[in-house]
């Protein structure tokens, strides 16, 4: 079994543990394929981090999280991360880099989620001038993708 093979079947199980409240048994699944940058991985276990699923509550272990899968294109680790930025929750707060990954994250989402995070976005826009919303708005269109390597990541001890 090849590696993304195997790591798309620990995803499958940590997110059905966690579906079903077996958080433990969602962290162990899910950390192997967090530590090999899967990006679903990444977003599901922020999420556990910052609300103290199965792991301890950590705001800063959460955004390491959140950030790396952001970076590659993760809509819901790239909301979830412009929530931390929008709270101050493990990163300064921020809310033209909340704006932008908001932002982001609507762009590459549709239906439901998609609506969630425009209103998301739309109450940071509320907390801007019209100035950083057009820096936030600039900040999202140069963005791109960033696939990182294994291993390419800050550990949180």
């Amino acid at each position: 079994m090849t590696a993304s093979v195997a790591s798309a079947d620990s995803v499958a199980r940590g997110a059905a543990a966690f579906h079903r409240g077996d958080y433990v048994r969602a962290a162990q699944e899910l950390s192997p394929a967090a530590d090999r940058n899967n990006a679903r991985a990444l977003g599901l276990l922020g999420f556990m981090y910052e609300h103290g699923f199965g792991v301890p509550q950590a705001y800063v272990a959460a955004a390491d999280l959140y950030y790396r899968g952001a970076v590659q294109g993760d809509p819901f680790a790239q909301a979830q991360l412009g929530l931390l930025y929008d709270k101050g929750h493990g990163v300064p707060n921020d809310y033209v880099l909340a704006y932008k990954w908001l932002n982001l994250a609507a762009a590459r989402s549709c239906g439901r989620q998609r609506d969630a995070y425009l209103r998301f976005r739309d109450a940071v826009a509320s907390k801007l001038s019209t100035y950083e919303i057009i820096a936030g708005q600039r900040f999202a269109l140069g963005w791109v993708p960033d696939r990182l390597a294994p291993d390419m990541h800050l550990t949180v001890k």
